[in-house]
């Protein structure tokens, strides 16, 4: 957590508790507790602590049925979802079951009560625009929708609804959890009607604000955009890790606007420069703003939701501003050029296609995926040389003709990368896209980015 975060409450004590005792006993002892994520536990295997980016195995001891039986007897029922909670608190137990419906595993999971968390886009809160927020799991969408539903009801005074499907954003129990502040919860008996809960909040309850977690159905899809013709903000989170993900998927498109094909006439065709049938944004989206949460203190927003699908329909990577936190709570902003999607496959390969696929060489494919996903570039990672449009090669490997003749053979051109570095790879994709050279924010963004002592920095201030 960083220093300008303050933690509310995380209740562990009352997940511990419900662990098995010497699961528990071993917890304890655990130096970094503040920072545990979720306990795993699974029939014999070794438990796990799970922290951000690191693994531990707390005992050499295999979790047996009388563990995972003395924690469930001890929780919530669970739903449909195969989700339970604890009463009062924040955190989540979700089960696995075998094909005969027993349980035989459990992923508790430590929910936390944080300020601070969306101070980096509180201005787009408080705009009144609607605004959807995805990213990976565990990256923090939750904590963000508990801290606006918080922010929302009790310093602007506005009447807020949360759809709580799991019983995740405002605790488990009749009484929802203090940190969504004057906000009024309505539970969902099970996820297959969380649309009609939806539908049902802005008809009953007169809400200025609908706080929701996971729209992940055509059904629900439609209801946010019931919800968002009514005037009513909403703010959201859906599956996907990007807004490509969103226009490109046929069920949760139509929270962008949605896709239609239309075909054009001969003039329009040729104004246009393109074929007769194209593909078209077919409505307003329901949500005005996108947030791609990159990292906890890295956020990429799409402030004109519209435009972005425009302009992706029309061959351009939309370029997003980039917003990052650093270990004192200052917001940097960085505004990314648009990418001409179709022009840079036309410089680099010869020919029009809609990534570019590059088969990295000694030079590390993490590094090389952190690059593409920051600069949002239509870059895909091949692990097969055939299937590659570039080799990327570490320049100490120049040397080895083997694999700079294979792809010679294949008349795929070598770009040499001088070292594993976040800034140098960028710098390597900068030339093959043939992109303009970085900004001064942007250099030293993916400078920060090579410090080695990165991660801790932004966990540890002090460090």
């Amino acid at each position: 957590m960083e220093l300008f975060e303050k933690l509310i409450t995380d209740n562990l004590d009352e997940l511990l508790v419900h662990l098995p005792p010497w699961v528990t006993e071993t917890l304890r002892k655990e130096a970094n507790l503040s920072e545990l994520i979720e306990v795993v536990l699974d029939l014999g295997r070794e438990p796990e602590a799970r922290y951000p980016g690191s693994i531990k195995y707390l005992s050499e001891r295999l979790i047996s049925q009388e563990d995972l039986d003395h924690v469930t007897q001890h929780i919530g029922d669970f739903g449909d979802d195969n989700r339970a909670g604890i009463e009062r608190t924040l955190h989540r137990i979700s089960c696995i079951r075998n094909r005969k419906g027993k349980i035989v595993g459990l992923t508790c999971r430590v929910g936390r009560a944080i300020q601070g968390t969306i101070d980096i886009v509180r201005d787009l809160v408080e705009s009144g625009r609607s605004i959807l927020f995805m990213g990976r799991p565990g990256v923090g969408k939750t904590t963000k929708l508990r801290e606006m539903a918080r922010i929302l009801s009790d310093d602007l005074h506005k009447r807020v609804v949360v759809i709580d499907t799991s019983n995740e954003i405002a605790g488990d129990g009749d009484i929802p959890h203090p940190a969504i502040g004057k906000s009024r919860r309505m539970q969902v008996r099970t996820p297959a009607e969380q649309h009609a809960v939806m539908i049902e909040a802005v008809e009953n309850h007169m809400p200025e604000v609908i706080i929701i977690d996971e729209i992940s159905t055509e059904a629900e899809a439609d209801a946010a955009r019931t919800i968002a013709e009514r005037g009513v903000q909403l703010i959201g989170t859906a599956h996907g890790n990007s807004i490509e993900n969103l226009i490109l998927n046929p069920s949760l498109n139509d929270l962008v606007g949605g896709i239609d094909s239309v075909t054009l006439g001969d003039e329009e065709a040729k104004r246009r420069g393109t074929q007769k049938t194209v593909l078209e944004r077919k409505s307003p989206p329901t949500f005005d703003i996108a947030i791609e949460i990159q990292d906890r203190y890295q956020l990429a927003i799409h402030i004109d939701v519209a435009d972005v699908v425009d302009q992706y329909l029309r061959g351009k990577m939309p370029a997003p501003e980039i917003r990052m936190v650093d270990e004192h709570g200052k917001v940097k902003k960085i505004k990314q050029q648009s990418v001409d999607m179709k022009q840079q496959m036309v410089n680099v390969t010869g020919e029009r296609e809609s990534e570019l696929h590059v088969y990295p060489y000694a030079v590390s494919r993490s590094q090389v995926e952190r690059v593409i996903k920051t600069m949002r570039l239509p870059v895909r990672i091949t692990k097969n040389l055939d299937e590659a449009d570039v080799l990327m090669l570490l320049s100490s490997y120049k040397k080895h003709r083997k694999i700079i003749d294979a792809a010679e053979a294949r008349q795929i051109p070598v770009h040499m990368v001088r070292s594993n570095t976040i800034y140098q790879i960028q710098k390597s994709l900068r030339q093959i896209m043939q992109l303009d050279a970085p900004s001064e924010e942007e250099e030293e963004m993916f400078r920060e980015m090579d410090d080695p002592d990165y991660s801790l920095k932004m966990m540890h201030p002090d460090f």
